[in-house]
């Protein structure tokens, strides 16, 4: 938020609203992208399965089991890998599997196992939308340039937050933007006014999207940890996947298939992921359980609210960033702001390049 500063330059908030007022020239464009991207991309996994079909099943295990089967037969060389929830449509599934010829692939089902597409091709629209979001296409210099830009940004709301504190007795002033006036003075109080409503939730958007740049730090700093067991044998051929699954979701009953990983040459485990009904909403879920390949049992259940605290607060980075956590309303709210923040960046340097002509005519 660019505010209007006082006539003397002198003074702490006279300091805050230039030091505000120069992070967000100097950084604005990466803002602008970031709040774009993040802004297009909130329900970008129920517009990818919507752009397939709308063909629903309910998820089958039995019938997943037997594409997987097709998908790699046994004595062929292919090998199932891990399969993902789509997070879009419900009962839909990504398979990542290595064919017989040893190149990957992958498969989109719904739940009776049913084949929507294969090899989704990469780079469109929303890939690039979504890796220019993430890290700009730029691995890891990508994650290190949004997280300085994004810790620019949580500062420079904060000191935005100060420069435009409304004083006692004017904030149903300060919060409805002026419909009259000259340009400027509207422009202005609609950057405050947008600025205002908005601080909040879009801080917990930069915070968290900065954390996010470094999850293993932040895991550690918090001591958050994935729960594992020591690998076992194979000593059996494996129980099928409707038996593995079945079991870890008798384990924690209610729960949603979010993903599995499948059994190794030298961890004869199935690592299935499940989002059960207590824990924060997201589009995946954080709570495991591991089965034994080797005949089917649970070897161990660890549903994620009864994890440490730090655990949960690790996990809860996600769904808060893109507000699932509040449903439907959250994903909203987080729309709402990215529309918010692409006005006050837009009309932050305007109301900048306005004063300096302004100056200089004077």
């Amino acid at each position: 938020m660019t505010v209007k500063a006082k006539t003397t330059r002198g003074g702490p908030r006279a300091g805050i609203v230039r030091l505000h007022r120069w992070l967000g020239l100097v950084a604005a464009a990466f803002w602008l992208l970031q709040a774009v991207t993040g802004t297009l991309i909130v329900f970008h996994w129920e517009i990818r399965d919507a752009a397939i079909g709308d063909t629903h099943r309910p998820t089958d295990l039995a019938a997943i089991e037997r594409r997987l089967t097709t998908l790699a037969p046994p004595g062929s060389g292919a090998a199932i890998g891990t399969m993902w929830t789509t997070a879009g449509l419900p009962d839909r599934y990504d398979i990542y599997y290595t064919d017989a010829k040893g190149e990957d692939r992958s498969a989109r089902i719904i739940g009776d196992g049913t084949v929507l597409g294969t090899d989704t091709a990469t780079g469109g629209v929303l890939d690039t939308m979504v890796g220019l979001h993430h890290n700009l296409l730029a691995g890891p210099t990508g994650d290190w340039i949004l997280a300085i830009t994004g810790t620019l940004l949580a500062s420079n709301l904060i000191a935005g937050l100060v420069a435009a504190w409304p004083h006692k007795g004017t904030w149903a002033v300060a919060l409805k933007p002026i419909g009259k006036g000259n340009a400027a003075a509207r422009l202005y109080s609609w950057h405050r006014a947008v600025g205002l409503w908005l601080v909040l939730p879009a801080l917990l958007i930069a915070i968290t999207g900065t954390l996010l740049k470094f999850p293993d730090g932040v895991a550690n700093l918090l001591g958050s940890a994935k729960p594992s067991l020591p690998p076992v044998p194979v000593r059996a051929a494996p129980v099928g996947f409707a038996v593995a699954v079945g079991a870890a979701l008798k384990a924690l009953p209610g729960s949603a298939l979010v993903s599995v990983s499948f059994p190794e040459t030298k961890d004869a485990t199935y690592i299935v992921l499940l989002r059960t009904p207590e824990e924060m909403r997201n589009a995946y879920g954080a709570s495991r359980v591991l089965i034994d390949a080797n005949d089917g049992t649970v070897r161990g259940s660890f549903p994620i609210v009864a994890a440490s605290v730090g655990t949960q607060a690790s996990n809860a980075i996600v769904p808060l960033h893109t507000g699932q956590a509040a449903g439907l309303v959250g994903r909203l709210v987080i729309l709402a702001t990215g529309l918010g923040l692409i006005a006050m960046i837009v009309t932050g340097p305007l109301l900048w390049a306005r004063r300096r002509k302004k100056r200089r005519r004077t």
